[in-house]
């Protein structure tokens, strides 16, 4: 009977791809500790087992493949030749090229071939032997667990390979696979028999009033009705219902309590079968660091810690973007080049630290560089700049309220828009995502040059949130925990009155303090002018607000459903959650609270500058009369107001004329450059601060760092070049 190669492709594919992964973060380990030869080794392993149950499994491409990262490997481990760069480069490479083998193998396509010229450049770095010979034609034999189980279980081992060790059956754990999708039915179900729970536990509460009340009630009643022999049977009877309604109560409350211990376990094995370690999103991007390093020549040390900080999948899922948007600020213009440290009085090497750690029921994620910080100032200025707000208004911001500005949309504090960072299509999405979507917060911590940290906290998991269940203007609310720094009562003469603002000090600190009835728009309930408040300290980024409330009910783990369609445009409430006897109870929006108060202490004060209404003008500049034309229309098409000159001098001649809302240059021109006209620009005061965008073929690291030089506010290769980039582009410019 044939062997059915079919049967195990997904198990090939899948243990095919942790081996990638092995030998793609024993690279990286590598650069970082060279000369390790128990990890040149295990790389060795991995690529030889790939080649093994490839060959097994009939899949040439695979199998081709790996042979040549196994060469080149072998003569690493024997020392024939040094794991230089372009080395290393090429064995990248060369997992890159596995998993897109793997890819299409897993889409069906199983004769997918190796690329040749890959497969000759690794050949061709195994043959650079000290000798100056060929390679081997096979590699000698490895060590006995090299072979992978499964694949030896489907069909007899080749003779090179040894079956696995009987130590290695000791500690063996049974998997089952699972849908997802299963899973998630599972964990909300759950969610929904923990806030059922929740519910039955308040009832037992009310019960348990309802039997101490009636218990007073048949005292009075037994005092008013004195001890006569005619009463007698009324009473007996009142005080056996009575014992029978406390015994029924008590039985209730500690079935209840059980209840509690049981859901709580189900709860926690629940979660912890969609739980993962923050690993499977941190360390994919160790590679991705280097790479961008690279590309920008800059020595950069990255380092990882608490990978093994477990996280509910679906929120792993929905971070990996916002990190990587983060990083990628933090390499484009966070961290200064080696230069610039030297002159800073740093070391040459960057670092960029990616941590993670448990924390009062939630997880944070911190990313912190030690690059040039955020500046105040230039946040202003760019802020004044693109007309969000006028120059008053930017005085009068707090230095909190002028840092998250970075979150805006289309803002960036980078020189110039590359192809890496700078659009200012990051911070936004981060926050969306961040704060919006997952519940959690942001803060930021930064020093002008020391260095950026962002911590990111957010809730274990998505099946249930911490909420904190509030009282104002006699209506019950709630607030995520993840948005809570503490709760305080004070005096309500410790409130005081600074400038239009209501406020309390804490702990050396001006919190300014608003009454949450007022922020819903809600009647307050009656209170005296003297006794106490109680007040909630919430915080968003590196801004606080303290909630004025009637009453703190408790803090419970809750299922949050998102808003109805024709409801999400209500920014105040993020979601609803059930209370007692079904009522719908609004879990509100952090930073739109913290928004509404700066509204009511100054009306006005924080609204964005209202723009001109005028179609914009471009000029667009570029002696390829096909570009042109490309350009214009595009533009045209949304709405813009074209210009267009052959090169740098018509240009500067139409400028001199004319004040162009944004100049689309090309660099290599007659008679002036893009560049020169650059300059020329920047130094006439009508064109100082009008948005130039270079539109180019020239895409070296030194044309980018030349673009900036004379003022360019954006730089894209022509060979990157595509419609939605340059509108994108055009649109964070000028709107």
């Amino acid at each position: 009977m044939a062997f059915d190669h079919s049967k195990f492709l997904a198990r090939f594919v899948e243990e095919a791809r942790e081996h990638c992964s092995r030998i793609s973060d024993g690279l990286l380990n590598l650069e970082r500790s060279p000369g390790d030869a128990e990890t040149v080794n295990a790389l060795f392993r991995s690529a030889h087992t790939i080649k093994g149950s490839s060959r097994m499994m009939k899949l040439s491409g695979v199998t081709l493949l790996a042979h040549s990262m196994e060469d080149v490997l072998d003569a690493v481990r024997g020392g024939k030749i040094p794991l230089t760069t372009s080395v290393s480069d090429a064995l990248f490479r060369g997992v890159d090229a596995l998993l897109v083998l793997l890819a299409a193998i897993t889409a069906g396509d199983t004769s997918a071939e190796a690329p040749g010229e890959l497969c000759a450049e690794l050949a061709r770095a195994a043959a650079v032997t000290a000798a100056g010979g060929a390679p081997e034609e096979e590699p000698a034999p490895v060590a006995a667990d090299s072979r992978a189980p499964e694949v030896a279980a489907a069909s007899s081992p080749p003779a090179e390979s040894p079956p696995p060790p009987a130590a290695a059956k000791t500690g063996q754990v049974d998997y089952l696979r699972i849908n997802a999708a299963k899973i998630d039915d599972l964990i909300r179900l759950m969610g929904e028999i923990v806030s059922e729970q929740g519910r039955f536990r308040r009832h037992i509460g009310r019960l348990t009033e309802i039997e101490r009340g009636t218990a007073r009630h048949l005292t009075a009643v037994a005092g008013q009705l004195g001890s006569g022999a005619e009463h007698e049977a009324l009473l007996e009877a009142g005080a056996a219902l009575q014992l029978s309604l406390r015994q029924s109560v008590r039985a209730m409350a500690a079935a209840s309590l059980m209840q509690d211990h049981l859901v709580g376990d189900l709860q926690e094995t629940s979660l912890r079968m969609r739980m993962q370690p923050l690993s499977t999103v941190f360390d994919p991007l160790r590679r991705t660091v280097r790479d961008l390093a690279h590309e920008q020549g800059k020595d950069i040390d990255f380092v990882v810690a608490g990978g093994d900080t477990e996280l509910d999948r679906k929120i792993i899922d929905r971070i990996g973007d916002s990190l990587m948007h983060m990083i990628r600020n933090s390499l484009d213009h966070g961290l200064e080049s080696g230069e610039e440290r030297r002159a800073a009085g740093k070391t040459p090497k960057g670092t960029i630290t990616l941590s993670a750690c448990y924390d009062s029921g939630c997880v944070t994620i911190s990313l912190g560089d030690d690059g040039r910080g955020l500046s105040v100032d230039k946040i202003r200025e760019k802020a004044l700049a693109k007309r969000l707000f006028d120059a008053d208004t930017l005085a009068g911001m707090s230095r909190a309220e002028i840092t998250d500005l970075i979150f805006m949309p289309g803002f960036s504090t980078s020189p110039i828009i590359t192809d890496i960072s700078g659009r200012g299509v990051g911070m936004d999405v981060v926050r969306k995502s961040i704060v919006d979507e997952l519940k959690g917060t942001i803060i930021i911590e930064t020093r002008e040059g020391e260095g950026t940290t962002f911590l990111l906290r957010l809730p274990l998991n998505l099946a249930v949130f911490p909420l904190f269940l509030l009282s104002a203007g006699s209506k019950t609310c709630a607030l995520p925990a993840t948005s809570l720094v503490e709760m305080l009562s004070v005096q309500r003469g410790e409130i005081i009155e600074i400038v239009n603002k209501r406020a309390i000090r804490l702990r050396e600190q001006i919190i300014p303090v608003e009454g949450l009835a007022a922020l819903l728009r809600l009647a307050p309930t009656a209170s005296a002018e003297g006794g106490e408040a109680l007040i909630v300290i919430i915080r968003d980024g590196e801004e606080k607000l303290g909630l004025v409330v009637d009453e703190i009910i408790g803090r419970e783990e809750m299922v949050v459903k998102p808003l109805p369609l024709h409801l999400q445009n209500l920014r105040m409430v993020s979601g609803v959650t059930i209370g007692e006897q079904d009522s719908i109870i609004n879990v509100l929006h952090v930073p739109e609270l913290i928004r509404q108060a700066r509204e009511i202490a100054e009306p006005g004060r924080l609204r964005p500058s209202a723009k001109e209404d005028h179609t914009a003008t471009v000029l667009v500049v570029d002696d390829s009369i096909n570009t042109r034309e490309i350009e214009k229309s595009i533009l045209e098409a949304y709405g813009y107001a074209v210009a267009t000159a052959e090169d740098g001098e018509e240009a500067f001649e139409k400028t001199r004329g004319t004040l162009y809302d944004l100049v689309i240059t090309d660099v290599e021109m007659p008679r002036l450059d893009g560049f020169s006209l650059t300059k020329r620009l920047r130094d006439d005061e009508r064109y100082r601060h009008v948005p130039i965008i270079i539109v180019t073929s020239l895409e070296k690291d030194e044309d980018k760092k030349r673009g900036i030089a004379v003022g360019a506010n954006a730089y894209i290769v022509k060979g990157a070049f595509d419609q939605s980039n340059l509108i994108e582009t055009v649109h964070n410019l000028i709107g």
